[in-house]
């Protein structure tokens, strides 16, 4: 039997930051939306991301902040000029979380984890009129295309004015984000971008040795470089290849010329401080009875993680010829073969496409359906970049639908 649910004026089908931002809107514009998501609570992947210290945003210029946004940066720049870090910032005061601002100038919530923030956003709207629905797994639509979903109790079909979808990309699908909805969006008519990994590892054909020895050991203070990019800070080493800090910040560049070529050369610097020349005057000098390890690391205090990446990346006639070692140590080249499986990426790109969408969010092909957040065609790297756009667009979303609600019949909030 499949129940059938009345009075629901607009339904948010995700409850993620960007669908409780619709909803946050809405709410600001005399709406009273309902909040339907598939996991036992909502936020869950929020939750998570700020398992290690929520970060909201950063503190850097504007122009430099929507230029992390790469190609999508025309239409996200209008949403977060109208919701810029700063304005996120005094909405987190308003619910009670004071921020503060790292040494590499991202910002997080005093208290760093996610909880409290969700707990008081949360509060706020049901104080406000909205309802929530946990284990709510949306099946698509009906013939007479209304909304349907699994909970626990069977089948049941909202019949809303109009929906907001805000069901995330396709990483993290454990908490919810799994582009199960590609298909119904697809068949109906609205184009979406292949799905692709970001901000994510990569895969290196280490030795057996590397391996053994590989796993966790983090990679500090090192310069990456790719293209005309040239970004300092640290990765981590893996029984795969190499992940995390920088790597993600380069992870778009470095997918892409992987998936154009087969692979991809990344060089990195392991003593950004020191000179090739320096280095390689340091090296030349005898080593006595010492073994090469000593010798790098009283030389140049290279060792660690740095001496086994050296050791595996060069070649014997490398490491007896003190020029051609120092060459190595300043570009030392690393070939990436493949990105790692999306389900592992902290985000993704790819979704529905910036031209199936009118001004407002709408779906050209499907009148009353609105699209936000991470299931649009877009990425960024980690530092609070992809967290402040959920929030932008999920806020500028909701004010869509009421715009477009308010040039049709008047309905009750």
């Amino acid at each position: 039997m499949v129940t059938r649910v009345a009075d629901v004026p607009v339904a948010i089908v995700g409850g993620g930051p960007a669908g409780l931002m619709a909803a946050e809107a809405l709410v600001a514009r005399g709406l009273r939306p309902q909040v339907f998501d598939a996991m036992p609570s909502l936020g869950r992947k929020f939750l998570m991301a700020g398992k290690g210290g929520l970060n909201l945003t950063h503190r850097e210029p504007l122009e430099v902040f929507l230029a992390r946004y790469g190609a999508a940066q025309s239409h996200l720049e209008p949403v977060v000029r109208a919701f810029p870090p700063h304005a996120i910032r005094h909405w987190a005061g308003e619910l009670g979380v004071d921020t503060f601002e790292g040494t590499s100038g991202r910002v997080f919530p005093t208290e760093s984890k996610a909880g409290p923030l969700l707990r008081a956003w949360l509060h706020r709207l049901r104080a406000a009129g909205v309802l929530t629905h946990a284990h709510h797994r949306w099946l698509g639509w009906n013939a007479a295309g209304h909304l349907r979903f699994a909970t626990p109790e069977g089948e049941i079909v909202v019949a809303p004015q109009a929906t907001v979808l805000a069901l995330g990309g396709a990483s993290w699908p454990d908490l919810g984000s799994d582009a199960a909805w590609v298909p119904w969006l697809a068949e109906r008519g609205v184009r979406v971008s292949p799905f692709v990994p970001a901000n994510c590892g990569f895969e290196v054909a280490w030795s057996e040795h590397l391996k053994t020895r590989a796993q966790g050991l983090p990679v500090k203070s090192v310069v990456l470089s790719f293209g005309e990019q040239r970004l300092k800070g640290e990765f981590v080493l893996t029984t795969y290849g190499i992940e995390g800090g920088v790597v993600y910040t380069l992870s778009a560049a470095l997918r892409d010329a992987i998936t154009a070529h087969g692979s991809a050369r990344l060089h990195v610097d392991l003593l950004p401080g020191l000179s090739r020349d320096e280095i390689a005057r340091r090296l030349a000098k005898p080593r006595g009875k010492q073994s090469l390890a000593n010798h790098w690391r009283k030389a140049l205090h290279l060792g660690g993680a740095k001496a086994l990446l050296l050791r595996e990346c060069a070649r014997p006639e490398d490491l007896a010829d003190h020029r051609r070692l120092a060459t190595l140590i300043k570009a030392l080249p690393i070939v990436l073969l493949a990105p790692r499986p999306i389900a592992e990426a902290i985000s993704s790109a790819g979704g529905v496409a910036w031209d199936a969408l009118d001004e407002r969010f709408m779906l050209k092909a499907i009148p009353g359906i609105f699209c936000t957040g991470e299931m649009l065609d877009w990425e960024a790297p980690t530092g609070g970049y992809l967290l402040t756009a959920c929030l932008a667009l999920g806020r500028a979303c909701g004010h869509g639908v009421a715009d477009w609600l308010a040039t049709r019949e008047p309905m009750g909030a």
